[in-house]
């Protein structure tokens, strides 16, 4: 028996254990972490793609806008006239 009364099979295979738990532990936080920022980039993408909508969107009403203006100022015209 050792000095201190410990059986160093047992210490290594306790070690052994704690190496494998550690890396299976290392390895599901490794995939969380993968999946989180998969979906930071997707939030992003679509935020993205939200914001390239509403700037369409108001573009395309701005010209209907610009259209009626210029209907009214032609109408307007024909009246005085």
């Amino acid at each position: 028996m050792n000095p201190a009364g410990i059986d160093p099979t047992v210490r290594s295979e306790q070690t052994h254990e704690l190496q494998i738990q550690n890396r299976t532990l290392e390895m599901h936080l490794l995939q969380e972490s993968l999946a989180r920022a998969h979906m930071q980039q997707r939030l992003h993408e679509a935020e993205e793609q939200r914001l390239g909508l509403r700037v369409l969107r108001a573009d395309r009403l701005r010209r209907k806008a610009e259209r009626a203006s210029m209907r009214a100022r032609k109408a307007l015209a024909v009246a005085l006239m």
